[in-house]
Parts: C-alpha cells; structure tokens; sequence
C-alpha cells in the first residue's frame, strides 16, 4: 500500500480533473490551494475516529478538521474525558490529536457551509474509504451529525442504517458495518467498524446542542485513554 502522502495527492489530482463546489474566496483569503485537501487529522493509530460532514472557514485556515466551533466542543469534550479537567489553553486543545482521528465525507470546504450533494461524496468516496480501511488503524467511529452518519449506508445491510437512526435511542446505541476499499490490485478489501453516532454540535441545532456535552461523555466512557 502507498503511503499517505500518495493518497493525498490522488484526491488533489481527482479534485482538479473535473469542477465541483468550493467556496474558493475562503482559500484565497487563507492562501491556500483550493484543491488541497484536508483529508485527515490525529493519529491514524487512534482506535476512536471522528467523523464530520465537511470543513468550514476555521479548517482551512487550520488545515485541519474539526478545529471551528463544534470542533473545539469534540475537542474539550475529549480533552475532559482523557484528563479529567478542562483545557486551559489552545495547545492542551490541540494535543487531542495525540489521542484521536478526524476526518469528513468530503476533505473541502462547500460554498455557504451547506452539505455536498451525494454525487459529490461519492466523488471522493473511493479515498474516505481507503483512508477508514488501510490507513487508519482504529475501529471506532463517533459520527456527527446526520450527513455523516448516513455516508456509512453502503456499508450496512439493506436499509439497515436508515432505520437505526430513526430510533430514538440512537446516541446511545452502536451499529456495526462492514468497509470496503479497493486495493491497489484493484481488489475488496473489508474492516469492520463500529459507528457511535451524535448530533452536530452546532449552535443551529437547538434540540441537541445544549445535550451535546453529556452525548458525548457518555460515549467516551467506553473507552480507555
């Protein structure tokens, strides 16, 4: 298997074959490639991965995912569940990423912050997979928000994602699927994982941001850091 750096540069070059929306003004304000993308953050050796929808302004500028608003929530939640404290200053914040993976359905920034279109995900579907299977080592994977735990519907059985997260109890349940990637022979590979889904904590998502914090210590309880 090629190493991460080669991955990247295949998601730049498929970003650049062919036009899809980017809100462009955000990387030139940033000066930053547009096409770059920002595929990863953490330790792909985490057993816990967290997975967004997409980036917004902060994650350009940063370079990193899950660094705006609701990423420092995930983050200081994290940080309060590993230390037992909260963080006193951004470099404590930052050093999460010691402990945990990040990443989103689509590695770029959409123009108004509004979801990609699932042609779009599925664009770039191929690498999140690659990345999830032979990269990462963990099996664990906190989804936030609807976006990103539906992007996991191919790899359940038969309408079997749909109908997990129409119950109520779904932020405290955990459903399991099967990955798959293609290999560089072009051939299946599988990795089972482990999908602990939560809100979007956003302060737009009135019904769930307040309950945020506690979803989240809940689920990090399962855990051993």
């Amino acid at each position: 298997m090629t190493d991460i750096k080669t991955l990247i540069k295949q998601v730049h070059q498929e970003a650049k074959k062919e036009d899809f929306p980017i809100d462009t003004l955000i990387y030139q304000e940033a000066k930053k490639d547009p096409f770059e993308p920002v595929l990863y953050g953490g330790n792909l050796a985490s057993q816990l991965c967290f997975f967004g929808r997409d980036l917004g302004r902060d994650e350009v500028y940063a370079g990193q995912p899950l660094i705006g608003a609701a990423g420092r929530m995930v983050r200081e939640g994290f940080f309060q569940a590993w230390q037992g404290r909260k963080s006193h200053d951004r470099q404590e914040l930052l050093s999460v990423c010691d402990q945990i993976f990040l990443t989103n359905t689509v590695p770029y920034k959409p123009p108004g912050n509004k979801a990609y279109s699932g042609e779009v995900k599925d664009r770039f579907r191929p690498f999140i997979e690659k990345l999830l299977v032979f990269y990462w080592q963990g099996d664990h994977i906190i989804t936030l928000g609807t976006e990103a735990f539906k992007w996991f519907e191919p790899y359940g059985k038969p309408k079997e994602v749909d109908k997990f997260y129409l119950d109520k109890e779904r932020f405290t349940k955990k459903l399991l699927v099967t990955l798959t990637a293609n290999d560089e022979d072009g051939l299946k590979q599988q990795k089972k994982v482990t999908l602990l889904p939560l809100p979007h904590p956003s302060p737009l998502n009135q019904r769930y941001y307040a309950l945020f914090p506690d979803l989240l210590q809940k689920r990090l309880t399962e855990f051993a850091f």
